[in-house]
């Protein structure tokens, strides 16, 4: 069956079947971490319907950040894929299971499993991408905002003088995590768009720093060079 084909039956069983408020981490998300894993494999010798399904399930089910259980979503996501799977595509090959629960269960940041095969790692790769550049600008406040909490310490916006604190402030979370993804990224093909897409958000954080200071016109470029890519900066 061709992927395409694929791709659409698991976007019409989760319209149909799957109920969630969280716009974060709906079928969209889903849709788009699926085409940045086209692009990452693109070269690669990877099973194209396992990472399409991974993609595609990676958080069915999908707790609130500040749930105690965080850390164990990405295991139930993959127990629910599989049973998903069995009762709803019976012609999907049960012997591509073990290696799209892996995947599921190894996308996540806060469960800390390591990814032990190429499509689980290009799963990573492409989820994590999601929360850098643009999109993951706009995901960081609208889940915040969520959350109540608020966007930043006005005072202090980079924590200079405090700890870093991103259960209280949306901001603290770019350096609490998001600038640290592209060290983290299993691809080379997705640590270069990590790279990339985090300077972007550097560059925000420049610009923030800039209007605290009254300064709508420019950066803080002192803020770039801190936090500047590799690359970038050299």
């Amino acid at each position: 069956m061709p992927i395409a084909h694929w791709q659409e039956r698991f976007e019409e069983y989760l319209h149909h079947n799957w109920l969630q408020d969280d716009k974060a981490h709906d079928v969209a998300h889903f849709r788009r971490v699926w085409k940045t894993a086209q692009q990452i494999m693109e070269t690669t010798e990877a099973d194209w319907l396992v990472v399409l399904t991974a993609c595609y399930f990676h958080d069915i089910v999908n707790l609130p950040k500040n749930h105690p259980e965080r850390h164990l979503a990405s295991t139930q996501a993959a127990q629910e894929t599989l049973r998903i799977l069995d009762a709803h595509f019976p012609d999907f090959p049960r012997t591509l299971y073990d290696a799209v629960a892996h995947a599921v269960r190894a996308h996540s940041f806060s469960a800390q499993i390591a990814p032990q095969t190429l499509e689980a790692k290009i799963v990573q790769d492409a989820d994590r991408l999601e929360s850098l550049g643009a999109i993951g600008l706009a995901r960081v406040f609208y889940i915040s905002g969520s959350l109540g909490r608020p966007l930043f310490d006005s005072e202090d916006p980079l924590a200079c003088g405090r700890e870093l604190d991103d259960s209280t402030y949306a901001l603290d979370h770019f350096q609490k995590k998001l600038l640290k993804l592209p060290e983290s990224m299993q691809t080379e093909a997705g640590r270069k768009l990590a790279w990339l897409n985090a300077d972007f958000l550097v560059n925000y954080m420049a610009k923030l720093c800039a209007e605290l200071k009254g300064d709508y016109c420019g950066i803080d470029r002192g803020v770039v060079e801190q936090f500047a890519s590799p690359k970038q900066s050299s």
